[in-house]
């Protein structure tokens, strides 16, 4: 039998999980980034739509759509998997690859990478040289869902739905109703948030 959540049209994160960016806001950014995207350069000439999985590729998927149905043409479009060049691989006991698939020609491609979140900016380094060792594009862009900040590589987004002023101790998630969830949404949480104090303890 499925639960309550499942039984109303799908999965729902944690009861600690703070809502801080809902569905229709979500939607609104992603709209915004497409329109981005296509004012930057006034045209889609060389335009290629990568996502980074997992979320990444969720983003990217809707932004690639919307972007086809605007300028009524077909746009290339790829998802990257970063997973052997993190660079903290040493410390992950078995990395689940999940494939990366490129199907246009990188060289000279102006490349927008997708990802939902940015944080640190590891993930992006680690998506830019995946890239890289595909071919040299022309020009990599970068857009994102949210921003939470703490970066500690000197990485920024070209394009970023919303600007979240986040503490380091704090998670911050987004689930989409790709992966089975009710809606999409951002949320944030505290580790420990949600825990038993015997958990806590552990």
């Amino acid at each position: 039998m499925s639960n309550s959540s499942e039984s109303r049209g799908g999965k729902k994160p944690p009861a600690h999980w703070k809502l801080i960016v809902n569905q229709e806001t979500i939607a609104r950014c992603i709209t915004r980034i497409s329109y981005e995207i296509l004012e930057k350069r006034g045209n889609i000439k060389n335009l290629a739509i990568v996502g980074i999985r997992t979320g990444g590729e969720h983003v990217a998927r809707r932004i690639h759509k919307q972007i086809e149905k605007i300028e009524n043409t077909t746009v290339p479009f790829g998802v990257i998997d970063i997973t052997l060049y993190r660079d903290d691989l040493a410390h992950v006991a078995q990395p689940l690859i999940k494939g990366t698939d490129l199907p246009f020609a990188i060289e000279n491609a102006r490349i927008v990478l997708v990802d939902d979140i940015l944080y640190t900016g590891r993930t992006v380094r680690a998506a830019l040289d995946a890239i890289i060792d595909f071919g040299r594009p022309g020009c990599v862009e970068f857009a994102v869902v949210a921003d939470r900040g703490h970066r500690e590589l000197p990485i920024r987004a070209d394009y970023v739905g919303k600007n979240l002023p986040t503490q380091r101790d704090e998670f911050v998630r987004i689930k989409f109703v790709e992966d089975g969830y009710a809606e999409d949404g951002v949320y944030i949480f505290h580790k420990d948030k949600g825990k038993t104090k015997e958990q806590r303890r552990g």
